[in-house]
């Protein structure tokens, strides 16, 4: 593949789709907000407070009891989610992108390239991402599961017909990415505009039967709750968290919609309407302790459970929704760096540049969370292996921040710093708690997240291991050109396209070529694609031309974000205003080299790691599919690559 990572610094992007924010209109941006960026939070109140009194935390609904854990769940909220997230790291944008892989882009920005630092942070950020993955199987799951388990309320009698609907919307959910969600994602917005509405009003009706849990505010409560738990009461953090998990889903779509949008929703309409609704559980457990099986449906007036159950379906589709074009969103910025497989991509909207489908972990996504559901079969045993990925994502997320706050923000470090060493402790108590689910479950996200850290990393030493191989055997350009126009072979008309990762030295596909049809083209160019860590580059440093050798040869480097398709042929075209080379598509013929990986147990990687990189690079899409190159006009030239 001939693309490879550059930390060179480029101004913000502009023309890359946001422009239509000021048609759209803030209140139309915060209407999108809580259809797309809050789905993942907004149904955590299904199933919080009901796990936090499941059998295996041996907790008593009792007065004090609840209003510790309600204490606990209003300030997670408000130091994690609203503090850390909302306010805070949202300022750590990379050109208005936010999520872990461009914040790792934006914390190795500010570190030497290449130095050991630099090395550590990508550790992070990739094992982050892996994590992230992870949760993101668990969260369509449970979110499904939880919601169709309110038939058990209304109707114990179809208990048996949980989980085959549960799986059959997960199906049809999954079956239905192909498409794209462009026409059903107008309805997103009101779906959940409707479905915080409902939170907050059932929760208005039953705090007001017992307003005595509005102290839950007074964070004495959570302390007093540690006090007489002691060190056991750490644990139930375990299920604390589940309220705020969602937390990095707000700041990986920041791009979409823009930070106010999303920090005025959540201030005045998400925060509040969930936050009513868990007092509102609270207030029906502190009136009857037996509604603890499942207080979010108890809660709900008889006439409004199937309508409840149905929105509730609904707003946990759309969550779902959520995280699989997110993966899909990370698959696309991991290609872009270099620490994946080439994939194939599908672009569902000629509208919006973020609309795309990635086939390959569309299906895979899909039968890990039926596999799961199949396994778990319920919402609370799902909940013990929900947590620990989260806790661990967001951990990496303060340290990031913590290292971009010390170099990019000399005048706020003073009071963000130390706002970090808070995030921190509070991160590591979630961890602590979340570790201890591990043998019930919790193993399952950190075994995926450690599988998928080391197909990453693989995959990236291996293309190291890869390139340093090509560049032993290669020759340079400035002393091959020379000496091959002392001899020049016959010439052909046309342009020639030689797609190359290093652009000092020779492609072997054009030794191949001279080698076996001893011809050389008209013109040649020799084309280098970068992925800068940006997540888009404007127009005006996309291409960068010169002429080598002579008039009939080209050095051509095409600049992409991490957020970006690349597109070889659109922007070879767009060279035509740069200088006299004139690309004429059915006159140009694009020359690339498919290496074959053959493991060897005396070089860079043990032999599991080389069979697992040659698997890989066997099966990744052809550079015609990723590179937008047509079929009909590239020639693949094969070579055999040791390492």
């Amino acid at each position: 593949m001939a693309t490879h990572s550059a930390s060179s610094p480029v101004p913000p992007a502009t023309g890359h789709g946001h422009e239509t924010r000021d048609e759209i209109g803030l209140f139309g941006l915060i209407v999108g907000a809580i259809g797309v960026v809050f789905g993942d939070i907004g149904t955590s109140p299904l199933y919080t407070l009901k796990e936090a009194f499941s059998p295996h935390f041996g907790l008593t609904a009792n007065h004090d009891t609840v209003l510790g854990i309600l204490s606990m769940v209003f300030w997670a909220l408000m130091i994690t989610v609203t503090t850390k997230y909302v306010t805070i790291l949202m300022r750590a944008d990379n050109d208005g992108e936010g999520g872990i892989m461009a914040l790792m882009a934006l914390a190795q920005r500010t570190l030497k390239k290449g130095s050991r630092a630099a090395y550590y942070v990508g550790i992070l950020g990739i094992f982050g991402a892996s994590l992230f993955f992870g949760d993101g199987v668990i969260t369509p799951a449970i979110s499904v599961l939880s919601a169709i388990e309110g038939l058990e309320v209304v109707a114990p009698s179809l208990h048996q017909w949980i989980v085959p609907i549960t799986v059959l919307v997960l199906v049809a959910l999954f079956a239905s990415q192909r498409y794209g969600t462009a026409k059903v994602g107008k309805v997103f917005g009101p779906i959940t505009l409707l479905w915080f509405a409902s939170l907050a009003a059932v929760g208005v009706f039953n705090t007001l039967q017992a307003p005595e849990v509005l102290k839950a505010f007074n964070p004495m409560w959570a302390a007093r709750f540690f006090l007489e738990h002691h060190f056991h009461g750490i644990f139930i953090l375990g299920a604390v968290v589940l309220a705020v998990t969602g937390g990095e889903a707000l700041y990986a779509d920041m791009g979409h919609f823009g930070p106010r949008p999303i920090r005025l929703a959540w201030y005045f309409f998400v925060l509040p309407a969930l936050m009513l609704n868990y007092l509102g559980q609270g207030a029906l457990v502190l009136g009857d302790p037996t509604a603890i099986r499942n207080p979010f449906y108890i809660g709900v007036p008889d006439w409004a459970r199937w309508p409840m159950i149905l929105l509730a379906t609904a707003a946990t589709v759309i969550a779902s929704q959520a995280v699989i074009t997110g993966a899909f969103s990370v698959a696309r910025q991991a290609m872009q760096l270099g620490y994946i497989p080439r994939m194939r991509i599908k672009h569902t909207s000629s509208d919006t540049i973020g609309q795309i489908y990635v086939p390959a972990i569309n299906w895979t996504l899909m039968v890990l969370v039926v596999a799961l559901v199949l396994a778990f079969r319920t919402s609370t045993a799902l909940a013990t292996a929900y947590g620990i990925s989260v806790s661990l994502t967001m951990l990496i997320d303060t340290l990031l921040l913590a290292l971009v706050a010390y170099v990019l923000w000399p005048r706020w470090r003073h009071w963000v710093l130390p706002l970090c060493v808070v995030f921190a402790a509070v991160e590591c108590a979630f961890v602590i708690a979340n570790g201890a689910k591990i043998p019930d479950g919790g193993w399952f996200p950190l075994v995926l997240g450690v599988v998928l850290f080391t197909m990453l990393r693989t995959w990236r030493r291996g293309r190291e291991l890869l390139s340093a191989e090509m560049r032993k055997e290669g020759i340079e350009l400035a002393t091959f050109l020379p000496g091959l126009m002392l001899a020049p072979p016959v010439r052909v008309p046309g342009t020639a396209v030689f797609l190359t990762a290093n652009p000092d030295m020779v492609p072997h596909a054009l030794l191949h070529n001279l080698k076996h049809n001893k011809v050389l083209h008209e013109h040649n160019v020799f084309l280098t694609v970068e992925t800068l860590n940006v997540p888009y580059v404007p127009k005006d440093r996309r291409l960068k031309i010169e002429s080598i050798g002579g008039d009939d040869f080209y050095r051509v480097i095409v600049r992409y974000g991490f957020m970006e398709t690349p597109d070889v042929p659109l922007a070879l075209m767009q060279s035509c205003d740069q200088c006299d080379l004139v690309f004429n598509p059915m006159d140009t013929t694009y020359f690339v080299s498919r290496e074959t990986i053959v493991p060897s147990r005396h070089r860079g990687m043990p032999i599991w790691r080389d069979k697992l990189f040659a698997f890989m690079h066997r099966n990744a899409a052809p550079a015609s599919n990723f590179f937008h190159i047509p079929s009909n006009r590239l020639v693949e030239l094969g070579a055999q690559v040791e390492i």
